[in-house]
């Protein structure tokens, strides 16, 4: 009899246990249901960075695309981000061209927003000049560090090279990027010379390092074609652009940057939410 009581026992609390969970299940179902603003917002942000990108690429010596992919991870959140720079430049490449470099742009400008949404903080409306230069202490000082580290091993191991720049750069940044996100732990504001030095950094390391690699990729006809001399050259000859193209980003976001982000925030206020929860 014992026994059989303890069997419905533990049945009852059994059944108990996995109505919680389904209980739990739907109340995060309900949290987590897209809301019609948050799609619109990410729909307007979207047309914004291609109208961005479509002018400032023949014309204007700024590049308001990758800048405008930066700051709206910064105001909707990283997963907002990745999926506003991946969206605009899919639509990009219907005006520029599209092919197999696409997806490579995608998930570069999706990563720029995710980064910038994860390490940046909450937007201060009443204080958006506000500048803490000792955050930037530690990022850019590993970044330095680690360039200096890669001439100095080139002085001792050209492997072959005749310049400094090349795979090193990208390599030792990236290292570098990874130790200050560490030194840093605290995220950072967003002030006009944070955001243009961090858009400096991650276009140049991150954007310009992933599309030299596929650039490899896409125009090597089989996989015995793949080689890192072959690496190495593209990573040489495509510094300058991924240089300047990083700097037009920076400029973007240091003169448009704060004050695109305290307008948003506004919005954000107004139309009741903070980050796009998806």
């Amino acid at each position: 009899m014992q026994n059989v009581n303890t069997s419905e026992i533990s049945e009852n609390a059994h059944e108990k246990n996995s109505r919680g969970k389904i209980a739990f299940s739907k109340r995060n179902i309900r949290r987590r249901s897209v809301k019609a603003r948050e799609v619109v917002m990410i729909a307007i942000m979207s047309a914004i960075t291609v109208i961005g990108n479509l002018l400032s690429f023949p014309v204007l010596p700024i590049q308001a695309g990758t800048g405008m992919v930066i700051i709206a991870g910064i105001a909707f959140g990283p997963l907002a981000g990745i999926i506003i720079g991946m969206l605009s430049r899919f639509i990009v490449n219907f005006f520029t061209g599209q092919g197999v470099w696409t997806i490579w742009q995608m998930c570069c400008w999706g990563l720029l927003g995710g980064i910038a949404g994860a390490v940046f903080s909450k937007i201060d409306i009443e204080a958006p000049r506000s500048r803490d230069f000792k955050v930037l202490v530690g990022p850019v000082t590993a970044v330095a560090l680690m360039e200096v580290i890669a001439y100095i091993s080139f002085l001792i191991w050209p492997g072959g090279e005749e310049t400094f720049l090349g795979w090193r750069l990208y390599v030792f940044g990236f290292i570098g990027l990874v130790i200050g996100a560490i030194i840093q732990r605290k995220r950072m504001p967003a002030d006009d010379i944070t955001l243009a030095v961090f858009t400096f950094m991650v276009v140049f390391i991150i954007y310009g390092g992933i599309m030299n690699l596929g650039t490899m990729f896409m125009s090597t006809m089989s996989a015995a074609d793949l080689s890192l001399d072959a690496l190495r050259a593209l990573y040489v000859t495509g510094a300058p652009f991924d240089l300047w193209h990083a700097l037009r980003a920076a400029i973007f976001v240091f003169i448009f940057g704060n004050k695109l982000l305290v307008k948003l925030e506004r919005v954000k206020i107004k139309y009741g939410f903070y980050r796009v929860h998806i």
